[in-house]
């Protein structure tokens, strides 16, 4: 995805109005909108999903109550717009069924409130969990896994991306449906590129090439690059480089018991990084991806790192200020069967509810990765989707061919292997894991603390954590 918090950013002037014109468009569907989670009309529910509101159709005694479904999620602002018209589009086409989006906070919060609700009527139906709270969803037993309804539906998955399910696949099960999913991109300033006598078409695809136009970019006040310190990044540093975050096949073969970023791929990535700022031509502006962005837009950099999600709001900040070129994750020029990893989050589906409500849960999913809603959803948000046939789906062609550099993290994705070092790390304690990455990277990158040692002490904290938290569920 991205930062906790990250894909929360985009900026996109986008009004719920817009996308109803948009799906109505799509869909060839212009009823009015019913209300969603924070509508002042909308039917208040006790939070276990059942209405307190008139039955459907008050007309007759008899009619039956659509069934409610709750979805907690964690989309604010432009994003949460987005996820309030898909649901209105749902909730217009099914009568049996509505779904009420609510939303919980960032990912951290709506995660602490989940697991105050597990066990008790509070809880939703279907809940948005970022990918790094995989592995606590996989224990707490509280979930029905997607494989579970596919199978009894038979539903074709054979259209959707094989390395986005692969992340969310365990034991050979997808335990949930992914739904916004995003990859880390290089943005570049191409005006600066061809000032500086680079190709403004050939981005630099590995370290020793970045470093080599970082140095040609540095002048006059302006820095080659800055990239957030953000563990996010560090991941898929060691992804790229086809290298294992954790032991056990990055805890996918056997839960995880050692950290393992005190690695070679960590050493190698922070000594190339250490190297641009001691050089000056990196800039440090610390872990906030949004402050490397606001340097970007306003041409104090000439390189960052970000989320293929940050790219609408990317491309809004800059206007027509400079011409945003995208281009691949960096790598080592020796890295082999390397690639990035999936962010974003995914749509998971509790258990303990009647079959019948589930049923109706499952409907929904459906509904939401189906190419033209995932055709929407990637327009207008930078995620990609989930099923190759939203690519075919006229709206997006055309935003292809408006905005190429939308095709970056795609071709990307689609040039990424599918093995355990890209498949992504799956540990219980990973928020926790990455604000310790986070404190070693800022110890070697300001040179508090040699690049081994910073990686030594934080990988040694981390596999306790790690240890402490598979006591803590009895393995």
């Amino acid at each position: 995805m991205p930062r906790l918090w990250s894909v929360l950013r985009v900026r996109r002037s986008l009004t719920l109005a817009g996308w109803a014109v948009l799906i109505a468009a799509l869909v060839g569907c212009g009823a009015k909108p019913t209300a969603t989670s924070g509508d002042a009309a909308a039917p208040k529910t006790d939070g276990a999903g059942s209405s307190s509101a008139p039955d459907a159709g008050a007309g007759g005694a008899g009619e039956k109550k659509p069934i409610e479904i709750v979805w907690w999620h964690a989309m604010s602002g432009p994003l949460g717009e987005a996820v309030n018209a898909l649901v209105d589009e749902f909730n217009k086409t099914h009568s049996d069924i509505q779904v009420k989006a609510v939303f919980q906070g960032n990912y951290d919060e709506e995660l602490t409130k989940l697991k105050a609700a597990l066990g008790t009527k509070n809880a939703p139906h279907l809940v948005q969990v970022y990918e790094i709270g995989s592995r606590f969803m996989l224990d707490s037993g509280a979930v029905e896994p997607m494989q579970t309804w596919i199978d009894r539906d038979h539903f074709d998955m054979s259209d959707f991306e094989e390395n986005i399910l692969g992340y969310y696949t365990f034991d050979g099960k997808l335990y949930s449906m992914p739904f916004n999913t995003s990859n880390p991109i290089l943005y570049y300033n191409k005006n600066l590129f061809r000032e500086a006598g680079l190709d403004p078409d050939k981005p630099p695809r590995t370290f020793e090439e970045v470093a080599a136009a970082a140095k040609k970019l540095t002048k006059d006040g302006r820095y080659g690059a800055s990239f957030a310190i953000y563990g996010w990044f560090m991941e898929q540093f060691f992804a790229n480089q086809g290298a294992l975050l954790v032991n056990n096949g990055n805890g996918r073969d056997g839960l995880a018991t050692e950290s393992l970023l005190n690695g070679e791929a960590g050493v190698k990535t922070l000594t190339w990084w250490k190297g641009m700022i001691d050089d000056g031509s990196m800039l440090n502006l610390g872990r906030k991806t949004s402050d490397t962005q606001q340097a970007f837009a306003a041409g104090k950099v000439a390189m960052t790192l970000d989320s293929t999600a940050a790219l609408r709001g990317i491309l809004n900040a800059v206007g027509d200020k400079f011409e945003v070129g995208t281009g691949f994750l960096p790598r080592p020029a020796d890295a082999k069967d390397g690639g990035v990893i999936i962010g974003g989050a995914s749509l998971w589906m509790l258990k303990d509810k009647p079959e019948e409500e589930k049923k109706a849960a499952w409907e929904f999913i459906k509904f939401v990765v189906s190419p033209k809603m995932q055709a929407l959803w990637h327009v207008n948000t930078g995620y990609f989707p989930v099923t190759k046939a939203a690519y075919d789906e006229a709206i997006v062609q055309e935003n292809m061919q408006k905005y190429p550099q939308f095709k970056t993290a795609v071709d990307q994705l689609h040039a990424t292997p599918l093995n355990r070092a890209t498949q992504g790390a799956v540990i219980g304690v990973f928020p926790e894991a990455r604000q310790i990455t986070e404190r070693a990277m800022e110890e070697a990158l300001s040179g508090k603390k040699p690049i081994q040692e910073a990686l030594d002490q934080a990988a040694k904290e981390i596999t306790e954590k790690i240890q402490q938290y598979n006591r803590s569920i009895g393995k």
